[in-house]
């Protein structure tokens, strides 16, 4: 008797077990996220097998945990070859089953952590659900407080209400002498935020987030480094937009150099952000909600990405995966990618081989163009006029006529 999954996969017999009656579904849900018939089909066979073992070991459904896999693939490896796909293949069957309801969530053993990882852990809850901080800025802010907790306690019990106002400041004077400006003024960002969590909580009564010093630093001490406009135009064109991941690659290109969007911004477009019949895009970052104009050349690489290139999916975001489970980009760091490897192959030159640097080459544009910083910003989605004055120092030209002849003249 065969056990039909769906049109497209069949086992030669129904599965047994205790995790039987969640094949299927499961199969069904690998097939969706875009996974091709042998993919599927192997994880279906692991899943049975998985299922099948936990009979033989007497374990109920509800008795199943995040430790049977792993055992049951070293039984599996005495008998047959495992392959690199299978451990992770058989946690995404965990995954599924947690997410129904059918087993429960993974547990963090807290016993066996320190106490600055527990403290650590609680902060990291309060970022990412009350204070809804990006991923990137949550990892950030918990390295620097894991390492100024560790350095005051150890792995001693975390007493916050022993902490000095030179504990904080012994801190940061040591650590900033090896960081650079912007790493250290975030630093001392993540540092506020901390104590102040934790007078929220009362574990302390001091305001040691004011005891927090200011890093010295000095405004518009750099030039923006923007790539020339020649060199995206030569990057552009040397995109093969062929495939499917072209056509997203040059769509998600064209939005940072033609509208200068922050990585992250591309990463968060849903496919409800863009308005066809206005013409605009809605660009989300920071708490705040932009409506920029699209311009048609991008608007066309969107298109030809949507009907020509973008898999079938039930993620509402804009760009996806090209490879299964095809979801949205989980950071900014697959943008990094895309723009690093379309420079590389494209031999243009540029200053960095990251994706800033098409925002600093469209502010410049602008301003060359006549735009006022106040407009510039708009268009950036900065929230203080402070952010946009470092362009001025692009245009070279204007501030030749500012500059006053040498005394003398020249010799």
């Amino acid at each position: 008797m065969r056990y039909i999954i769906n049109d497209r996969l069949s086992l030669s017999r129904p599965p047994e077990g205790p995790l039987a009656v969640h094949i299927r579904p499961f199969g069904k849900w690998a097939f969706e996220q875009g996974y091709v018939w042998y993919s599927v089909h192997r994880r279906v066979l692991l899943s049975a097998g998985f299922s099948q073992w936990l009979q033989r070991r007497g374990v109920a459904i509800q008795d199943v945990s995040w430790e049977h896999p792993a055992q049951y693939l070293r039984h599996r490896a005495r008998q047959q070859y495992i392959a690199y796909s299978d451990p992770p293949s058989l946690r995404q069957f965990m995954e599924f089953l947690q997410r129904d309801g059918i087993i429960a969530a993974e547990k963090t053993d807290f016993q066996s952590a320190t106490p600055v990882g527990q403290y650590v852990q609680e902060f990291e809850t309060h970022l990412r659900d009350q204070r809804a901080l990006a991923a990137a800025t949550v990892s950030h802010y918990t390295s620097f407080i894991r390492g100024f907790l560790t350095e005051r306690f150890g792995n001693k019990t975390v007493r916050l209400g022993d902490l000095q106002a030179n504990d904080v400041l012994g801190f940061v004077q040591r650590q900033s002498l090896h960081m650079r400006f912007k790493w250290a003024k975030l630093m001392t960002t993540a540092l506020r935020c901390f104590f102040g969590f934790a007078r929220y909580r009362g574990d302390i009564t001091a305001d040691l987030a004011a005891a927090v010093p200011k890093v010295a630093g000095w405004a518009m001490t750099s030039i923006p480094r923007a790539i020339a406009a020649d060199e995206v135009r030569k990057l552009l064109s040397r995109v093969d937009r062929r495939s499917a991941k072209g056509r997203r690659d040059y769509a998600i290109l064209l939005l940072l150099a033609r509208l200068g969007l922050r990585s992250l911004e591309v990463v968060c477009l849903e496919l409800d952000d863009i308005d066809w019949t206005a013409g605009c895009v809605t660009v989300r970052s920071k708490g705040r909600q932009t409506r920029l104009p699209l311009p048609t050349e991008v608007g066309e690489a969107v298109v030809a990405y949507l009907q020509h290139g973008r898999p079938c999916s039930t993620s509402r975001r804009l760009f996806l995966r090209s490879r299964a489970p095809f979801l949205g980009f989980r950071d900014s760091t697959s943008i990094a990618g895309i723009v690093r490897y379309a420079i590389e192959r494209a031999g243009v030159t540029a200053p960095t081989r990251g994706a800033h640097q098409f925002r600093h080459a469209f502010a410049t544009q602008l301003l060359r163009h006549g735009a006022s910083l106040k407009e510039i910003g708009e268009l950036l989605g900065h929230r203080s006029i402070e952010a946009t004055k470092i362009y001025a120092k692009v245009d070279i030209e204007a501030l030749r006529t500012l500059a006053l002849p040498w005394p003398g003249g020249a010799e």
